[in-house]
């Protein structure tokens, strides 16, 4: 790119518009309620910007406010779902996945998730869920870091050996517990191995007891476009189970979700 280029992309870029959307951002899993300070911190900006950035967005009814003076929080209200509405409803993905997720979570009698990459991060676009068996709640749009769970790996594996080598060593290969594969030269191995087989297990990297497989789903020119998963208790089944009964029906879903995917 050169010196014009990099002067036209500068002219083009609206911060006031990405300090909003970093406002929105600052809102996560579990963070319900923000403070000014709070939103400040999070979204990197002075206390006073932030104010003005809130109470736009509070006006334009997508924050909502309650309290007073100091004691003053803000919450995300329903209507941001408007702004990710358009990017979702113009995709056959979740429409074609969710019947099959269906069918699936009645044969094994478990929760079953597909997912998207998006960077670093898994976004889940499409959920039947039979129990709770994490401490969060998983929702449409929940993301998680793609290196520990199982669709990511098979996403990331599906990337290609230099693009997942480049993922790995842009993500934060944070500990998330005393079994999460935080070296990178193992999570390149382990990535291979899923791309060689076809599937991925995670056991307990993500969460304490939480056990997972994943496998790609295809596009209709045959390009991993996303990943579908059976999650389970380590207290309700054992990894030999989870590999001789839930990946062969996890393989056979797959399968009918890539043969309509051919047809979109």
């Amino acid at each position: 790119m050169d010196e014009g280029t990099d002067a036209a992309a500068s002219a083009d870029f609206v911060q006031s518009f990405a300090r909003g959307l970093a406002v929105i951002r600052a809102f996560g899993e579990g963070d319900a309620q923000l403070s000014l300070s709070d939103v400040a911190r999070r979204s990197d900006m002075p206390r006073a910007a932030a104010r003005r950035f809130l109470r736009t967005l509070e006006t334009l009814g997508y924050v909502r406010g309650s309290g007073e003076g100091a004691n003053r929080t803000y919450a995300l209200t329903p209507r941001v779902l408007e702004l990710g509405f358009g990017y979702l409803s113009s995709l056959s993905l979740p429409e074609i996945v969710q019947p099959h997720l269906e069918l699936l979570s009645r044969e094994v009698s478990e929760s079953v998730s597909a997912a998207v990459l998006d960077g670093a991060d898994i976004v889940y676009i499409a959920r039947v869920p039979t129990r709770r068996i994490m401490s969060v709640r998983i929702t449409i749009g929940t993301r998680f870091p793609a290196y520990a769970t199982s669709m990511g790996r098979v996403l990331l594996a599906a990337a290609g050996e230099d693009a997942a080598a480049a993922a790995v060593e842009a993500s934060v290969l944070e500990k998330l517990t005393e079994r999460t594969l935080t070296d990178a030269a193992a999570l390149r191995r382990e990535l291979a191995q899923v791309r060689e087989q076809g599937w991925a297990l995670v056991d307990g990297e993500l969460e304490p007891g939480l056990r997972s497989v994943a496998a790609p789903l295809h596009g209709r020119g045959g390009a991993v476009v996303a990943a579908l998963n059976v999650s389970t208790s380590a207290t309700r089944d054992s990894v030999e189970h989870l590999v001789e009964a839930y990946v062969p029906a996890l393989l056979r879903t797959a399968a009918a979700i890539d043969a309509d995917l051919r047809l979109v």
